[in-house]
């Protein structure tokens, strides 16, 4: 799977609208045998379906699937489900994702959008990859990829990201760990991709401005780049090359250096100061 998904299996989560859809997108214009979307906005996902099955001509099939990945039980079903119904797939891209830009105790609300946060951003992906993972693993002989979209916010901190940058991170560590357990155990047919990009314009991070030298990415320009990643099973990919720059400056300077050239030099720190989110 070194230039198309073609003749494969791809799920997506958060799939209605945004990145996902355009996942989904390029999905079917790969030439994928079938394209399965996941999200809890039934109206949106009915209508990406749709439109899915119209461009794709009958040439990819589309399944959807109403599912709350924070819900362990739904995760659970809704994959025994799609292994019923479509088969394991070939392609796992944890897309969804959900951001509060609340400072952490100044803005608390009681811990519902602490727990969101963590169960959407962190556990959901560990949940549904392990679901997915065995079958896989099983399929020695047929390349599977597995996708993850972390954020820079999960190795840059940053004032009124907390929570989110806490998902992120957690996201991160796992997810690289599960690339160097999958390349221990030799199950080199699997290969796991973990995206870090900045502020991405797709109404998420309303509001948000980007740092000095990291530009607000467009989501055409990731998808492009995430799935470039994707199909060649690169461990790890970082947008803008500025948060390349920040984590070698992290690696190099000490805490208040850091704080000080990434904060008040590349005004990281201010970013959120106007989000509205979607």
């Amino acid at each position: 799977m070194t230039r198309t998904a073609r003749g494969a299996s791809v799920l997506i989560t958060g799939a209605a609208m945004g990145m996902g859809r355009l996942y989904a997108e390029r999905a079917v214009a790969d030439g994928a045998k079938s394209v399965v979307l996941w999200d809890r906005d039934a109206a949106g996902l009915a209508a990406t379906a749709a439109q899915l099955g119209e461009s794709s001509r009958g040439r990819t099939r589309i399944h959807s699937y109403v599912v709350d990945v924070t819900d362990l039980g739904a995760i659970a079903k809704t994959a025994q489900k799609v292994r019923k119904e479509v088969g394991n797939p070939d392609v796992l891209i944890n897309n969804a994702g959900i951001v509060r830009g609340n400072s952490f105790f100044w803005q608390t609300d009681n811990g519902d959008d602490t727990r969101a946060t963590m169960q959407v951003n962190a556990l959901a992906p560990m949940y549904i990859t392990r679901e997915f993972l065995p079958g896989m693993i099983a399929r020695a002989y047929r390349p599977s990829r597995i996708v993850n979209i972390a954020s820079a916010a999960g190795m840059v901190s940053n004032p009124r990201m907390s929570v989110y940058a806490a998902s992120k991170a957690a996201l991160i560590g796992w997810s690289d760990s599960l690339r160097l357990e999958l390349e221990q155990d030799d199950h080199t047919n699997v290969r796991v991709t973990t995206v870090c990009p900045s502020y991405i314009s797709t109404g998420m991070f309303d509001g948000a401005r980007g740092p000095v030298m990291t530009p607000i990415l467009t989501p055409e320009y990731v998808v492009d780049r995430v799935w470039r990643a994707m199909l060649a099973g690169t461990p790890m990919l970082l947008l803008p090359w500025s948060v390349t720059l920040s984590r070698v400056l992290r690696g190099v300077l000490t805490q208040r250096a850091f704080d000080a050239v990434v904060g008040r030099w590349f005004g990281v720190h201010r970013t959120m100061e106007r989000f509205t989110g979607r």
